[in-house]
């Protein structure tokens, strides 16, 4: 489910590794938060997040979700802003390797990087929660007004719209493209370079630089219920219920 590979130069890849889309469930996201708080406490110099190749992660997974009661589901959420939390205030170097399709949560784990190398081709990255009836949390469109300014995130967030690879370059909303066989290899390569610097200094200014990142995250600001509203609203139920009947409909 996630599979931990040890890299020269103490950086950990924490790879996405649930078939077939690399969906987000209760299961993954717990793993993923665990895995990214203990990291640096565990002597890892950085971080690389990466997917399979043809699909970082489809987002949440939504069949399994609608399963939940509100108890569950709010533990669920909790994993999931524990996690982009842990990845926004990491004080370790984190490089996300967007191996392949990246919508809604695969999206949102990207952001939280601090580098992102996406695959080449015919790979869709965006946060498209408006198609499926739910509104983005305050955190995470702040998070997407630091990167592209408010403006572009505006209409992106509203239109719930999907860029392909190089739409996302073009706009910022990733750092670099890379072959599908070679995302990783690439975002290896940026984190070396990072890591070839003064560590005291790079790690301090980069503390910095990230400030504002991690203040959007502060757990006590986590608004539990007020997303759980927003799941459990009719209007939100009702698209996500015709959206799983669509998928069962495809297999």
């Amino acid at each position: 489910m996630l599979q931990t590979i040890e890299h020269e130069g103490g950086i950990r890849e924490l790879r996405l590794a649930r078939p077939p889309v690399n969906a987000l469930n209760p299961a993954l996201l717990a793993a993923l938060r665990r895995a990214v708080e203990a990291a640096p406490g565990e002597g890892a110099s950085a971080l690389l997040l990466s997917g399979a190749p043809g699909m970082f992660s489809a987002g949440l997974d939504v069949p399994e979700l609608l399963t939940l009661d509100r108890e569950r589901f709010a533990a669920f959420w909790r994993d999931f802003y524990g996690a982009c939390t842990a990845l926004a205030r990491s004080p370790i170097p984190v490089a996300a390797a967007v191996t392949g399709h990246s919508p809604a949560g695969g999206a949102v784990l990207a952001l939280m990087c601090d580098w992102r190398v996406m695959a080449h081709g015919p790979f869709k990255i965006g946060l498209n929660e408006v198609q499926v009836g739910l509104t983005v949390p305050d955190c995470i469109q702040a998070a997407l007004r630091r990167l592209l300014g408010s403006h572009r995130a505006e209409r992106l967030l509203v239109a719930g719209a999907m860029l392909d690879a190089e739409q996302a370059r073009a706009i910022g909303f990733v750092d670099e493209l890379a072959d599908v066989d070679h995302v990783v290899t690439h975002a290896l390569a940026w984190l070396r370079e990072l890591l070839a610097l003064p560590r005291k200094a790079m790690l301090e200014t980069r503390a910095k630089a990230r400030a504002d990142l991690a203040a959007m995250f502060d757990p006590a600001a986590l608004r539990v219920e007020e997303f759980l509203e927003v799941w459990f609203e009719p209007e939100a139920q009702a698209v996500l219920h015709a959206l799983v009947a669509r998928l069962k409909e495809k297999k």
